[in-house]
């Protein structure tokens, strides 16, 4: 059983009444989006508020809005924003984003989203909820997204590795197109499990393609690694 609870260096996360727990992925997330010049910040299913967190800490100019469907998680990531020390600055909304309306567009929007399409479900509705796109398919997120992203806006997602070309047709078939793209590398022989995508409305002359290795053998980061999250790892 995880822990109740994840201790970064300036944030605490509760997790215990959340499916989905404080994980690699939404850590990359968070330690990897782009920034610069941004003012109002949109996290699609923020879960514990996790990304939320991470990027009031690396930015003192946003204001994050939080959607996040499951009624206990969003309150406990209402708790995290509000033991944290930038709770003027984030706001939790318990709606499912495919309701969710704004007049002002963001600048930045970013999801960690769910991520087994129609594979074995797991044994509860919460994580059910949390791990599966049966209830925010890539399509719709894509259109919520094109709806509430500013014309110079940037989006941000980390997915399964094996689902990154789809994910890319259906942004490039909305009008959204590859900016940067982080093929994610556990260990040195293993095959890549995860990717980091950046898509905007601009035409961009060349894709930023890279690769990023987590570990150089077991419990060893790479350098890399351990520059992208130092800020927010306790013991990086």
């Amino acid at each position: 059983m995880r822990n109740a609870s994840f201790q970064f260096k300036q944030f605490t996360v509760f997790q215990d009444k959340c499916a989905m727990k404080v994980g690699t992925d939404g850590v990359l997330l968070g330690a990897w989006v782009g920034l610069s010049k941004a003012k109002n910040l949109l996290d699609i299913g923020t879960g514990t508020g996790l990304l939320a967190l991470m990027l009031t800490q690396r930015s003192p100019e946003i204001l994050v809005t939080a959607v996040e469907l499951d009624k206990a998680a969003a309150e406990q990531a209402k708790e995290n924003v509000n033991c944290s020390p930038w709770k003027d600055r984030v706001e939790v909304v318990h709606e499912n984003i495919l309701d969710y309306c704004n007049d002002n567009k963001f600048d930045v929007i970013v999801s960690n989203p769910p991520y087994f399409n129609n594979n074995l479900l797991p044994p509860n509705r919460e994580r059910t909820l949390a791990r599966h796109n049966d209830h925010l398919t890539y399509p719709d997120l894509i259109s919520k997204v094109v709806q509430l992203l500013n014309s110079n806006g940037r989006f941000s997602v980390i997915i399964p590795f094996n689902q990154k070309e789809e994910f890319i047709q259906l942004c490039n078939m909305h009008g959204l197109n590859t900016k940067r793209v982080v093929n994610v590398q556990t260990t040195p022989n293993a095959p890549f499990k995860r990717v980091l995508l950046e898509f905007s409305f601009n035409h961009n002359k060349e894709v930023d393609k890279r690769t990023l290795l987590i570990e150089e053998n077991r419990h060893c980061y790479s350098s890399e690694y351990i520059e992208l999250t130092k800020d927010f790892y306790l013991k990086m």
